[in-house]
Protein backbone atom coordinates (compact mmCIF):
# COMPACT_ATOMS: atom_id res chain seq x y z
CA UNK A 1 0.00 0.00 0.00
CA UNK A 2 1.65 3.42 -0.87
CA UNK A 3 2.13 5.77 2.11
CA UNK A 4 -0.13 9.05 1.98
CA UNK A 5 1.50 11.48 -0.13
CA UNK A 6 4.18 9.27 -1.20
CA UNK A 7 7.91 10.68 -2.89
CA UNK A 8 8.06 9.30 -6.27
CA UNK A 9 10.90 7.51 -6.33
CA UNK A 10 13.86 7.75 -7.51
CA UNK A 11 13.85 11.32 -7.45
CA UNK A 12 14.46 13.31 -10.55
CA UNK A 13 17.26 15.98 -8.57
CA UNK A 14 18.34 18.51 -11.03
CA UNK A 15 20.97 21.66 -10.06
CA UNK A 16 20.74 24.97 -11.94
CA UNK A 17 22.82 27.42 -11.55
CA UNK A 18 21.46 31.34 -10.89
CA UNK A 19 24.35 33.76 -10.13
CA UNK A 20 27.10 32.56 -8.05
CA UNK A 21 24.79 29.80 -6.11
CA UNK A 22 22.70 26.99 -7.39
CA UNK A 23 19.23 26.08 -6.92
CA UNK A 24 17.79 21.97 -6.69
CA UNK A 25 15.21 21.11 -8.36
CA UNK A 26 12.66 18.34 -8.61
CA UNK A 27 9.74 17.23 -10.60
CA UNK A 28 7.10 15.44 -10.82
CA UNK A 29 7.61 15.02 -7.35
CA UNK A 30 4.79 13.33 -5.36
CA UNK A 31 3.23 10.50 -6.38
CA UNK A 32 -0.56 11.72 -5.93
CA UNK A 33 -0.08 15.59 -5.61
CA UNK A 34 -3.82 15.95 -6.07
CA UNK A 35 -3.98 14.58 -2.22
CA UNK A 36 -2.13 17.07 -1.19
CA UNK A 37 -4.07 19.47 -3.09
CA UNK A 38 -7.64 18.16 -1.54
CA UNK A 39 -5.87 18.11 1.56
CA UNK A 40 -5.23 21.93 1.25
CA UNK A 41 -9.03 22.83 0.48
CA UNK A 42 -9.88 20.92 3.70
CA UNK A 43 -8.03 22.99 5.59
CA UNK A 44 -8.46 25.98 7.71
CA UNK A 45 -6.29 29.05 6.08
CA UNK A 46 -5.26 32.01 8.49
CA UNK A 47 -3.70 35.39 7.83
CA UNK A 48 0.37 34.84 8.42
CA UNK A 49 2.25 36.36 11.13
CA UNK A 50 2.65 40.09 10.13
CA UNK A 51 -0.15 40.68 8.00
CA UNK A 52 -1.54 43.68 10.13
CA UNK A 53 1.75 45.18 9.65
CA UNK A 54 1.74 44.24 6.24
CA UNK A 55 4.73 42.48 6.73
CA UNK A 56 5.96 38.74 5.78
CA UNK A 57 4.38 36.24 3.30
CA UNK A 58 1.69 38.27 1.53
CA UNK A 59 -1.37 35.90 1.95
CA UNK A 60 -2.80 33.53 4.35
CA UNK A 61 -1.42 29.64 5.08
CA UNK A 62 -2.54 26.87 6.92
CA UNK A 63 -0.48 23.73 8.53
CA UNK A 64 -0.09 20.83 6.19
CA UNK A 65 -0.43 16.83 6.79
CA UNK A 66 2.06 15.48 9.39
CA UNK A 67 2.55 12.63 6.74
CA UNK A 68 4.03 14.87 3.96
CA UNK A 69 6.06 16.49 6.48
CA UNK A 70 7.76 13.41 7.73
CA UNK A 71 8.30 11.84 3.93
CA UNK A 72 9.98 14.87 3.08
CA UNK A 73 12.35 14.70 6.20
CA UNK A 74 13.64 11.92 5.19
CA UNK A 75 14.43 12.86 1.49
CA UNK A 76 15.54 16.19 2.74
CA UNK A 77 18.54 15.08 5.10
CA UNK A 78 20.48 13.32 2.86
CA UNK A 79 19.37 15.04 -0.39
CA UNK A 80 20.84 18.56 0.81
CA UNK A 81 23.65 17.39 2.89
CA UNK A 82 25.09 15.99 -0.48
CA UNK A 83 23.94 19.15 -2.90
CA UNK A 84 24.71 22.16 -0.95
CA UNK A 85 27.69 20.53 1.37
CA UNK A 86 26.46 20.45 5.19
CA UNK A 87 28.81 18.68 7.74
CA UNK A 88 27.50 15.42 8.34
CA UNK A 89 27.85 16.14 12.44
CA UNK A 90 25.15 19.00 12.22
CA UNK A 91 21.70 18.15 13.22
CA UNK A 92 18.32 18.74 11.37
CA UNK A 93 15.89 21.24 12.31
CA UNK A 94 13.06 21.81 10.10
CA UNK A 95 10.02 23.95 10.25
CA UNK A 96 6.24 23.07 9.76
CA UNK A 97 5.16 22.50 6.41
CA UNK A 98 2.62 24.70 5.53
CA UNK A 99 0.29 25.38 2.53
CA UNK A 100 0.11 28.92 1.24
CA UNK A 101 -1.47 31.03 -0.84
CA UNK A 102 -0.97 34.68 -1.78
CA UNK A 103 -3.45 36.81 -1.67
CA UNK A 104 -2.72 40.26 -0.77
CA UNK A 105 -3.41 43.40 -3.78
CA UNK A 106 -0.36 44.96 -4.66
CA UNK A 107 -1.64 48.16 -3.62
CA UNK A 108 -2.26 46.64 -0.25
CA UNK A 109 1.64 45.28 -0.21
CA UNK A 110 3.80 47.05 3.23
CA UNK A 111 7.31 48.47 1.68
CA UNK A 112 9.39 45.38 3.05
CA UNK A 113 6.88 43.13 0.48
CA UNK A 114 7.50 44.78 -2.58
CA UNK A 115 11.27 44.15 -2.86
CA UNK A 116 13.49 40.99 -2.58
CA UNK A 117 14.13 39.90 0.72
CA UNK A 118 16.46 36.85 2.50
CA UNK A 119 14.87 33.84 5.05
CA UNK A 120 17.77 34.14 7.48
CA UNK A 121 21.38 34.50 7.01
CA UNK A 122 22.64 31.00 8.84
CA UNK A 123 25.34 29.18 6.80
CA UNK A 124 23.21 26.21 6.03
CA UNK A 125 19.80 27.66 6.30
CA UNK A 126 17.48 26.06 3.71
CA UNK A 127 14.02 26.75 2.20
CA UNK A 128 11.66 23.96 0.27
CA UNK A 129 8.87 25.31 -1.55
CA UNK A 130 6.64 22.61 -3.50
CA UNK A 131 4.28 24.16 -6.28
CA UNK A 132 0.82 22.85 -6.13
CA UNK A 133 0.22 25.64 -9.31
CA UNK A 134 1.47 26.01 -13.21
CA UNK A 135 3.23 28.24 -14.22
CA UNK A 136 0.83 30.74 -14.93
CA UNK A 137 1.33 31.78 -11.39
CA UNK A 138 4.82 32.95 -12.15
CA UNK A 139 7.39 31.45 -9.75
CA UNK A 140 10.49 32.01 -7.49
CA UNK A 141 12.89 34.78 -8.85
CA UNK A 142 16.30 35.38 -7.44
CA UNK A 143 18.38 38.94 -7.47
CA UNK A 144 21.91 40.77 -6.61
CA UNK A 145 21.67 44.00 -4.97
CA UNK A 146 23.51 46.46 -6.95
CA UNK A 147 24.81 49.11 -4.09
CA UNK A 148 26.31 46.07 -2.50
CA UNK A 149 27.14 43.44 -4.64
CA UNK A 150 25.66 40.61 -2.39
CA UNK A 151 23.15 38.00 -3.36
CA UNK A 152 23.49 35.60 -0.43
CA UNK A 153 23.43 37.53 3.24
CA UNK A 154 25.33 36.14 5.46
CA UNK A 155 26.50 36.76 9.06
CA UNK A 156 29.40 38.63 8.17
CA UNK A 157 27.57 41.20 5.24
CA UNK A 158 24.03 41.18 7.03
CA UNK A 159 24.66 44.44 8.68
CA UNK A 160 26.59 46.45 5.68
CA UNK A 161 23.31 45.19 3.02
CA UNK A 162 20.64 46.21 6.03
CA UNK A 163 22.46 49.25 6.12
CA UNK A 164 22.70 50.18 2.05
CA UNK A 165 19.12 48.54 2.07
CA UNK A 166 17.12 50.75 5.04
CA UNK A 167 18.77 53.86 3.40
CA UNK A 168 17.13 52.89 0.02
CA UNK A 169 13.72 52.72 1.70
CA UNK A 170 13.99 55.89 3.22
CA UNK A 171 15.30 57.65 -0.05
CA UNK A 172 12.04 56.34 -1.92
CA UNK A 173 9.44 53.75 -0.95
CA UNK A 174 9.51 50.88 -3.73
CA UNK A 175 6.31 51.10 -5.91
CA UNK A 176 3.07 48.78 -4.97
CA UNK A 177 3.61 45.74 -6.85
CA UNK A 178 4.89 42.19 -6.63
CA UNK A 179 8.85 42.56 -7.74
CA UNK A 180 9.51 40.79 -10.43
CA UNK A 181 12.37 42.07 -12.01
CA UNK A 182 15.34 44.51 -12.17
CA UNK A 183 15.53 47.86 -10.79
CA UNK A 184 17.54 50.43 -9.97
CA UNK A 185 18.56 48.78 -6.40
CA UNK A 186 18.18 45.17 -7.49
CA UNK A 187 19.29 43.09 -10.81
CA UNK A 188 17.01 40.28 -11.93
CA UNK A 189 19.67 37.17 -12.28
CA UNK A 190 17.38 34.51 -13.00
CA UNK A 191 13.41 32.48 -12.35
CA UNK A 192 12.56 28.81 -11.16
CA UNK A 193 8.93 28.90 -12.75
CA UNK A 194 6.07 27.17 -11.08
CA UNK A 195 5.09 23.73 -12.18
CA UNK A 196 2.75 21.50 -10.52
CA UNK A 197 3.85 19.27 -8.67
CA UNK A 198 8.13 20.58 -8.70
CA UNK A 199 9.82 20.95 -5.30
CA UNK A 200 12.77 23.90 -5.80
CA UNK A 201 15.36 23.77 -2.48
CA UNK A 202 17.70 26.94 -2.30
CA UNK A 203 19.59 28.75 0.31
CA UNK A 204 17.30 30.44 2.59
CA UNK A 205 20.07 33.07 2.63
CA UNK A 206 19.43 34.33 -1.02
CA UNK A 207 17.98 37.53 -2.10
CA UNK A 208 14.99 36.30 -3.53
CA UNK A 209 10.85 37.12 -4.23
CA UNK A 210 7.94 35.07 -4.99
CA UNK A 211 6.96 36.53 -8.91
CA UNK A 212 3.35 36.56 -8.41
CA UNK A 213 0.69 37.59 -11.72
CA UNK A 214 -1.89 39.95 -9.70
CA UNK A 215 -4.64 38.79 -12.65
CA UNK A 216 -4.39 35.51 -11.76
CA UNK A 217 -3.15 35.04 -8.64
CA UNK A 218 -4.56 36.32 -5.94
CA UNK A 219 -7.60 34.30 -4.41
CA UNK A 220 -7.51 31.92 -1.32
CA UNK A 221 -9.12 29.20 -3.74
CA UNK A 222 -6.66 26.24 -3.21
CA UNK A 223 -7.72 24.69 -6.71
CA UNK A 224 -7.27 28.15 -8.42
CA UNK A 225 -5.03 30.44 -6.40
CA UNK A 226 -1.15 30.40 -6.28
CA UNK A 227 -1.05 26.90 -4.00
CA UNK A 228 2.79 26.34 -2.78
CA UNK A 229 4.12 24.25 0.41
CA UNK A 230 6.39 26.12 2.52
CA UNK A 231 9.16 24.65 4.37
CA UNK A 232 12.23 25.89 6.00
CA UNK A 233 15.21 23.55 6.97
CA UNK A 234 18.44 24.58 9.01
CA UNK A 235 21.57 22.24 9.76
CA UNK A 236 22.57 24.69 13.12
CA UNK A 237 23.94 22.38 15.63
CA UNK A 238 26.69 19.50 15.91
CA UNK A 239 24.51 16.21 16.53
CA UNK A 240 24.77 14.87 20.48
CA UNK A 241 27.84 12.35 21.09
Amino acid sequence: MTAPFAIRMPPNVQSVQIGEHQVVLIDDFLEDPHALVEAACASSFEPCPGAEERKGYPGVRARAPAAYSQQLAELLDPLIRLNFGVPDELDLWKSACTFSLTTVAPTALGPLQRTPHFDASGPHYMAALLYLCDGHHGGTGFYRHNATGLQQITPDNKARYAQAYEAELERRSPPPRYFDDSDEHFTFLGMLPAKFNRLVVYAGSLLHTACVNPGLSLTADPRHGRLTVNTFIDFGKPAAM
